[in-house]
């Protein structure tokens, strides 16, 4: 499977101001907090509710190697507990065949650090600021955060 076809979603943005419409889908998506960031298959019903909260998140096509340490570094079992080898391997299959990480027993949010060197701006749309839609430039802010 090429890159291409998997989302990674990142939240930009706190709480506060935030519309209950836009809280839901945010909900909805896993990201429940800043610098939390998701995989998700690329499809209609994923890419409106991306567009419906992009003031809040950023995202982009991940490619395979940055997908790869996004699994291997920041993957984790509920309790915080780092996940054995094929427990990994399990997780990275089930992304990279367009399924969640629901049935692998890990969580499906992954928790980043803020990116170095910080965001431009977290209000303005891409590429003027960070939020929106970046395409492939997602790998370099993940790259960032991991």
């Amino acid at each position: 499977m090429n890159g291409g076809n998997l989302l990674a979603a990142v939240r930009i943005r706190g709480s506060p101001g935030t519309s209950r419409n836009a809280k839901d889908t945010l909900q909805m998506l896993n990201l429940t907090r800043m610098n939390h960031c998701i995989v998700v298959p690329k499809n209609s019903d994923y890419l409106g509710m991306l567009r419906k909260v992009q003031n809040y998140v950023t995202w982009g096509e991940i490619d395979r190697r940055t997908l790869e340490s996004l699994v291997k570094a920041r993957a984790r079992e509920p309790g915080d507990r780092k996940p054995d080898a094929g427990k990994l391997t399990k997780a990275l299959k089930a992304l990279e065949s367009g399924k969640s990480l629901k049935g692998t027993g890990l969580k499906r949010a992954f928790r980043l650090s803020p990116p170095s060197r910080g965001y431009k701006s977290v209000r303005l749309l891409y590429p003027k600021g960070d939020a929106g839609y970046r395409g492939r430039e997602i790998n370099t802010l993940l790259r960032r955060m991991i």
